[in-house]
């Protein structure tokens, strides 16, 4: 059964659902733009008979408090703070990062900072590697040159209905598997008041992202974690470009390819549950009866 709560962190609530034994081991899944812990929906009971899986929702996203940009500042070191204070007051000591899109770049200063915490990656179309960002960052990288009225609106179209429910049918192989609710469920809390201004801080705030590879890289070669990589191929958010670097850093990596698009939990699923189930398994020390 998945279970759903909320925690104050520095006076936010921050909503999050959870699933499985705490006695068994962690799993820590850290969402994507522009959805929240409900891209895990199904993901979690899949893997709840055998692992404990927590999934925040960020502020400005799903049921977390949404503070103006005047009242919080929107940014990846922010929202990176913000989870690690999330992870102390839930109490988790290690735990598997399952990173996906705007979760990477959390997640990832989280494990240079806390390396002994983490007991493996599972990453799914999250970028590390200047090699990721292709054509569709144009437009955003412009913005981090030149933060004008101008840029800014070349970028709103990103919150429109029509561009998500782009980033979720874009490259599936069957639209019919992926479900409307997704976009229905996403789209309004994007087109809440001020909402568009949160999106547009942390597409600047993004461009802090890339001068921190290097540290992130270096965290891979120093400490190792076994990864996973279960990747949309057809992403054209996140091409597949950026999953084939982590093997230059990483010894102990399993990589898989999807047929699929941005969302790739939405049609495999299925198989990202069973390989995770199995990398886990594999390289995780039993729990003690």
């Amino acid at each position: 059964m998945t279970t759903f709560h909320t925690v104050s962190i520095d006076g936010l609530d921050i909503f999050y659902r959870e699933a499985g034994s705490r006695s068994n081991p962690t799993i820590l899944l850290l969402h994507g733009f522009p959805t929240s812990s409900h891209m895990f929906r199904n993901l979690m009971p899949a893997l709840a008979d055998r692992f404990h899986l927590v999934a925040p929702d960020y502020p400005g996203y799903g049921n977390s408090s949404m503070p103006s940009v005047n009242e919080f500042d929107y940014t990846f070191d922010r929202l990176a703070e913000i989870v690690e204070k999330f992870i102390a007051a839930i109490d988790l000591k290690k735990y598997s990062l399952y990173v996906m899109d705007y979760g990477a770049p959390i997640g990832y200063r989280i494990a240079a900072k806390y390396p002994e915490r983490i007991e493996a990656l599972i990453v799914q179309n999250g970028n590390a590697y200047e090699e990721g960002l292709l054509e569709f960052w144009n437009p955003i990288e412009a913005y981090w040159q030149d933060r004008s009225s101008e840029n800014a609106n070349k970028l709103r179209p990103f919150f429109t209905l029509e561009t998500t429910k782009w980033q979720y049918t874009n490259g599936v192989r069957n639209l019919e598997a992926i479900s409307p609710d997704n976009w229905n469920i996403d789209q309004p809390l994007l087109d809440r008041p001020g909402n568009d201004e949160i999106q547009l801080a942390l597409f600047y705030s993004y461009g802090t992202n890339p001068p921190l590879y290097p540290q992130w890289q270096e965290y891979f070669r120093k400490y190792q974690p076994p990864t996973l990589i279960v990747w949309g191929q057809n992403d054209y958010i996140f091409p597949a470009e950026g999953a084939y670097p982590y093997q230059r850093d990483l010894k102990d990596v399993e990589f898989h390819l999807l047929d699929t698009g941005h969302f790739a939990l939405e049609e495999d699923g299925e198989a990202i549950a069973t390989y995770i189930r199995q990398f886990l398994t594999s390289r995780l020390q039993p729990v003690p009866a």
